[in-house]
């Protein structure tokens, strides 16, 4: 269960339906599957809608010719930003404007985001390509019944959630609250188990030992055992 066409017709399987009973119509159904695609691609920040961008680190456009659109990008979903190959750091949207404010020459390689709009400090001491990673919102195009879902050649068992997020749409449609509450509570539950699924198969992620410097830092005074070397002239 891969494309809408096959998500639609599970839909009717399971609840007995059929589009020429009048009570379901072809548009409802189209409807309801954009509905439920919008719902499931946003309920956790999944990986595979994670996009990157890149643009010439030019003027840009307002006040202090720092604002960048990308269209397609979901808001505030920016959180990596490089140019020139040099990494920004990226600032809460109140102190990014009270730096432009207080500092308005500062070159500190700093950005930040509000809403879909990306702003970079157009002083900063960098140069060349500007590349920003964000999360992107799927393109869903309806009369294309064959296009697969976003998770489809992921991870095809979210597909489930869509099949019961419009049933949810389908027995509110029947006056049957309850029933659609229990859908919407499988719906969510199916999505769970994924990005649980997902979360196992992150664990090996691990931050770079000379992260914070070269060095790591380590306990001085530690009055545990910690044997003969605390002091070791050579442990640098």
């Amino acid at each position: 269960m891969k494309t809408q066409n096959e998500i639609i017709k599970q839909v009717l399987v399971r609840n007995n339906r059929a589009t020429t009973d009048g009570f379901v119509t072809d548009t409802l159904l189209t409807e309801w599957y954009r509905d439920a695609h919008v719902w499931a691609s946003g309920y956790y920040k999944w990986p595979f809608t994670e996009g990157r961008v890149e643009t010439t680190f030019t003027t840009g456009t307002g006040t202090n010719s720092d604002e960048y659109n990308f269209e397609g990008y979901k808001a505030d979903s920016f959180r990596i930003v490089t140019v020139g190959g040099k990494r920004l750091t990226k600032l809460n949207f109140a102190d990014y404007l009270i730096m432009k404010e207080e500092k308005p020459d500062s070159s500190d390689r700093v950005f930040s985001d509000f809403g879909k709009t990306l702003y970079i400090n157009q002083n900063a001491d960098v140069s060349g390509t500007t590349v920003a990673y964000g999360q992107y919102e799927p393109y869903i195009d309806v009369t294309d019944e064959t296009a697969k879902t976003i998770f489809s050649d992921w991870d095809a068992d979210a597909n489930e959630s869509l099949v019961e997020k419009m049933t949810v749409y389908l027995k509110r449609r029947e006056h049957k609250f309850d029933e659609a509450t229990l859908h919407d509570e499988m719906a969510a539950q199916k999505l769970n188990e994924v990005w649980e699924k997902i979360q196992d198969e992150q664990y090996a992620y691990q931050t770079h030992p000379e992260r914070e410097g070269q060095y790591k830092w380590f306990p001085i005074v530690d009055e545990r055992n910690q044997g003969s070397n605390r002091f070791n002239e050579n442990q640098f």
